[in-house]
């Protein structure tokens, strides 16, 4: 990649369906869902920030200080999306990842960075399913920065089809957000 690619790590959602913090939720390997989802990321695209809530500042920067606290998270993820992209606009491209997604593969985010352009939108399938992260390049940064309302990058995606590349990931993982308590022992007894 000669370009700048960064991740967008989206960990402001308020968990409603899950009973407690979800990105402070224990996997069997000990680490929680946060940790390992921002481990693998890493590990990936060392260029990243975490878009988060306020009240969650003291939950996550134990594991990674250096947060972006929206105060208007209640909002949507569209809006949480737009107020990241306002934080990377100097990035070439932009891989929009989920904070509850702990089980993608690093070579998954790997492949997915080194698809993206500054005029692309990269879309990982598996099984013919729409994953994510899905990536997108500088092009579409004003149009992600007018978001709001909980559809995420949807409308951009859908307004720009002729800009989308699909990647055919081999990590059914990119299907696996976690909502609830069961998705989670679901995703790692498949692990």
């Amino acid at each position: 990649m000669t370009e700048e690619v960064g991740a967008l790590i989206l960990a402001a959602g308020f968990s409603k369906r899950f009973d407690g913090i979800k990105l402070d939720a224990k996997l069997n390997n000990g680490s929680t869902v946060f940790s390992q989802t921002l481990s693998r990321i890493s590990a990936a695209i060392p260029n990243y920030k975490v878009v988060t809530r306020p009240d969650l500042i003291n939950v996550l920067s134990p594991i990674e200080p250096n947060l972006n606290a929206f105060e208007f998270a209640e909002q949507g993820i569209g809006a949480s999306l737009a107020f990241g992209i306002g934080l990377v606009n100097n990035w070439h491209a932009c891989l929009v990842c989920l904070a509850d997604m702990p089980f993608i593969k690093i070579e998954t985010y790997r492949s997915l960075a080194s698809q993206l352009n500054q005029d692309n939108i990269v879309i990982p399938f598996y099984q013919k399913q729409a994953g994510n992260p899905v990536g997108f390049g500088r092009y579409f940064y004003s149009d992600l920065q007018s978001l709001s309302g909980d559809a995420g990058g949807r409308p951009v995606v859908k307004e720009n089809q002729n800009a989308v590349v699909t990647f055919d990931a081999e990590d059914a993982a990119v299907l696996y957000d976690i909502d609830t308590p069961a998705d989670l022992d679901k995703y790692q007894s498949l692990l």
